[in-house]
C-alpha cells in the first residue's frame, strides 16, 4: 500500500500538469474558428490576420530551446505555473483587444506561455515516471492535449455565437489564470531547483554541435514536412478554407476542422506502437506519409467546380490529422542520432522545424490570398493553398537528402561493428562512407 503511494502521487501530479497542457492547445487554436470575425473585428486583410498566427507560432518555435535551459534552471512546477498565467492573460488581452497592434502584443503574450509548457511536461514525465513507462504517459500526454483543439473548435465555435468575442475570451482567460493556482500547488519536481544552466559558449556550442549531425537534420526536416499542414489548417486557415474555399457551411466546417485534432487523437498512440514494434519501418511510414498527403491536396485542389463531397473532404483532413503523429518519428530519430548529452538541444530542433514550417505556411496562404482577392468562386483559395503544396514538396525533397547522409551514417558504424540504433540493408540508391560516426 505504502509503495502505492508515490505512484499514485506521480499521477495526481502529471494530470494537474496536463490539464494546463490541454488549456495552452486549446488557447493556441482559438483564433482558427474566430478568423472571420477577427477580420471584421480587426478591420484587416487575410496577410494582416495570418500574422497573429505567424507570431504565435513563431515565438513557439524559437523558444524550444531556452525553454529547456528555464526547466533545468527553475524545474517544471514553475515554468509551468508561468505558462498558464502567460495564457491566461494573453487570451484576456485578445478578448479586449480593440485594435490591431494590441492584438498582436496579445497574440505574443499568449504564444510565450505556450511555448513554456510542452517542454515542461516531458521533463516532469521524465522526473515522475520509470523509463519503461516514459514514451506511454508522453503519448497519452500528447493525445489528452490535442482534446484541447477539439474544445477550440465546435464548442468554441458555439460560445462565439451565443456570448460573442470580449465575453468568451474572457471568460477562457479568466479561467485559465485561477487554474495558476492548481498548478502551483499541485504540480510538484522531483528534485527541488535544477542544474545550474550552461554558460553561453557552451550552450551555442552544443546547439552547433546537435545541428551539425545529420541525423538531427533528418529529425529538423522530418518534422518540417509531416506537421505543418495540419497545423496551419487548425491555427487559422482551415475554418476559411472550408467555408469560403470549398463551400461548406460554418457548422459543418467546425466538425470537419475537429477531425484535425480527433485524427491525431486516435492515430498518435497507433503510429507510436508500429514505430515502437518496427523501427525500420519509420522514415518508410514518414515517405509514404508525404506521398500520401501530396495527393490529399491534389484531390481537393483540383476538383471538379472546386466543391468536392463531404466525405472527401473530411477524408482528407483525417489524412493531414495524422502529420501530428507521423512527426513523431523525428523526436525519436533526434534520440537516436544524439550522444545523451545533446539529446535535448537535438529535440528542440527538430521540434522547432514543424512549427518554423507552420508559421511560413500561415504566412505565404494570407499573402496569396491578398494578391488574389476578386478571383471568382473561391478560386483564391486554390491558389493560396499551392503555398502549403509547395512547402510539402520542399520539406519532402531536404528529408530524403538528410535520410540518405544519416542512413550512410549507420552503414558506417554498422562496418566498424558498433551498436546503432537500427539495422538496416544497403540498396544501390544509398550514399557512400559519410563524413562522422552515428551515436549508439
Amino acid at each position: 500500500m505504502t509503495a502505492d503511494r508515490p505512484e499514485r502521487r506521480a499521477w495526481w501530479i502529471w494530470s494537474a500538469a496536463v490539464i494546463a497542457y490541454l488549456a495552452a492547445v486549446f488557447h493556441r487554436g482559438s483564433l482558427g474558428v474566430a478568423g472571420t470575425q477577427a477580420l471584421d473585428r480587426f478591420d484587416v486583410g487575410p496577410a494582416a490576420l495570418s500574422a497573429f498566427t505567424v507570431l504565435q507560432v513563431g515565438i513557439y518555435a524559437g523558444m524550444q530551446i531556452p525553454t529547456g535551459l528555464l526547466v533545468d534552471r527553475f524545474g517544471s512546477r514553475r515554468v509551468i505555473t508561468v505558462a498558464v498565467v502567460l495564457l491566461g492573460t494573453g487570451q484576456v488581452l485578445f478578448a479586449v483587444a480593440d485594435s490591431y497592434s494590441a492584438g498582436l502584443v496579445a497574440r505574443a503574450v499568449l504564444g510565450l506561455g505556450d511555448a513554456l509548457m510542452w517542454v515542461s511536461i516531458l521533463r516532469l514525465v521524465a522526473s515522475h515516471f520509470s523509463a519503461r513507462r516514459y514514451a506511454l504517459v508522453a503519448t497519452v500526454s500528447s493525445a489528452l492535449g490535442a482534446l484541447g483543439g477539439v474544445a477550440a473548435t465546435f464548442p468554441l465555435a458555439m460560445a462565439l455565437q451565443n456570448l460573442g468575442w470580449t465575453a468568451t475570451f474572457l471568460l477562457a482567460g479568466a479561467l485559465t489564470l485561477g487554474y495558476a493556482a492548481v498548478t502551483g500547488t499541485v504540480v510538484r519536481d522531483v528534485v527541488p531547483g535544477g542544474a545550474q544552466p550552461r554558460r553561453g559558449g557552451a550552450v551555442f556550442q552544443q546547439v552547433r554541435d546537435a545541428w551539425s549531425v545529420p541525423g538531427t537534420r533528418l529529425a529538423f526536416w522530418t518534422h518540417f514536412s509531416t506537421l505543418f499542414a495540419s497545423g496551419a489548417l487548425t491555427l487559422l486557415w482551415g475554418f476559411p478554407y472550408l467555408v469560403n474555399g470549398l463551400g461548406v457551411a460554418a457548422p459543418t466546417a467546425s466538425v470537419l476542422l475537429s477531425l484535425l485534432i480527433i485524427g491525431q487523437v486516435v492515430g498518435g498512440p497507433l503510429v507510436g506502437a508500429l514505430i515502437g514494434r518496427r523501427p525500420e519501418w519509420r522514415m518508410w511510414i514518414v515517405l509514404g506519409y508525404l506521398a500520401i498527403n501530396a495527393l490529399s491536396w491534389v484531390v481537393l485542389l483540383t476538383w471538379p467546380q472546386g466543391h468536392p463531397p463531404i466525405a472527401v473532404i473530411a477524408t482528407t483532413f483525417l489524412i493531414f490529422a495524422l502529420g501530428g503523429p507521423v512527426s513523431s518519428v523525428a523526436m525519436v530519430l533526434a534520440r537516436d542520432f544524439n550522444p545523451m548529452h545533446q539529446v535535448g538541444t537535438a529535440t528542440g530542433l527538430a521540434n522547432s522545424g514543424g512549427h518554423s514550417a507552420t508559421a511560413l505556411g500561415v504566412l505565404f496562404v494570407g499573402l496569396l490570398l491578398d494578391l488574389g482577392q476578386g478571383m471568382p468562386g473561391g478560386s483564391e483559395y486554390r491558389v493560396a493553398m499551392l503555398a502549403l503544396v509547395a512547402l510539402l514538396l520542399f520539406g519532402a525533397s531536404r528529408t530524403v537528402v538528410w535520410w540518405r547522409r544519416a542512413r550512410a551514417e549507420v552503414f558506417a558504424a554498422q562496418a566498424r561493428g558498433e551498436g546503432v540504433p537500427v539495422l538496416l540493408t544497403r540498396h544501390r540508391w544509398d550514399l557512400a562512407t559519410p563524413r562522422r560516426p552515428v551515436a549508439a
